[in-house]
């Protein structure tokens, strides 16, 4: 069987049992370029890799702050992103405007989840191509999600997604023992040298093209500045150096 006759909405399974277009939107994830994101007890960070479309144009943002205790780094298509960037914000000032309190974040994944799952339930919809990393605080404690366009969710310890995020992942299980305990200058070292394995081998770090995100028990949501990239970018081969004698 062609497999264009089963792609056309949401709602037909092949012969093989897969929906096709959630399959589509979820490629469209991988696609995307990298964001990774890891916690400790006391922050998460969430690093991202920007992309120009040409020389012409500016880099595409990839986080985007959701609350002071929440924020997204994002993999996929970035209209799709602000779409439920602009939910999970309307979320938060309805939660704070009733209850003055900030959204618990795992309800609000969820919530984000559900979402994401309608939209495969219908033929005249399609999923969203977007894949999610939720940083957040709350009483329960330091948190990362990561939200599937089919509508699962997960809490890690520190993921990445988008293109070539297996070695970001590869370098995470080699040294995600010691996250719980590190401090926030060694989370983010560690997440820039998970970074720098992703990429290409052309490729560099610099201060136009990551993003890098904090946010703490007592740290309100932030980006680090050019200057502030830059010392930690310069930082990054001394840490590399001291990791794989470690290692050895």
């Amino acid at each position: 069987m062609l497999k264009h006759l089963y792609d056309t909405d949401c709602v037909t399974w092949s012969p093989q049992g897969k929906l096709f277009q959630v399959e589509y939107a979820m490629e469209a994830v991988k696609q995307g370029s990298i964001c990774l994101g890891l916690k400790s007890n006391e922050y998460v960070v969430l690093c991202s890799l920007k992309r120009q479309p040409s020389e012409l144009a500016g880099y595409q943002e990839k986080q985007f702050k959701i609350d002071d205790h929440m924020a997204i780094a994002i993999a996929g298509l970035t209209a799709d992103a602000r779409v439920l960037c602009k939910y999970m914000r309307t979320e938060c000032l309805e939660y704070k405007y009733t209850y003055e309190s900030h959204h618990p974040v795992g309800r609000l994944v969820f919530k984000v989840a559900e979402k994401s799952q309608h939209k495969t339930q219908s033929g005249a919809k399609r999923p969203y191509g977007v894949g999610l990393l939720v940083a957040g605080i709350d009483p329960n404690g330091v948190h990362l999600f990561e939200t599937c366009p089919s509508g699962n969710y997960y809490e890690y310890k520190c993921q990445a997604i988008g293109s070539r995020s297996q070695a970001a992942r590869t370098y995470f299980e080699s040294w995600f023992h010691l996250f719980e305990k590190s401090t926030l200058e060694q989370l983010i070292l560690h997440g820039l040298s998970a970074l720098k394995k992703a990429i290409m081998e052309d490729e560099e770090l610099n201060e136009r093209n990551v993003e890098v995100g904090i946010l703490g028990k007592n740290q309100k949501f932030i980006h680090l500045n050019a200057q502030e990239l830059k010392d930690y970018i310069v930082k990054l081969e001394t840490f590399n150096a001291n990791t794989q004698i470690q290692q050895e």
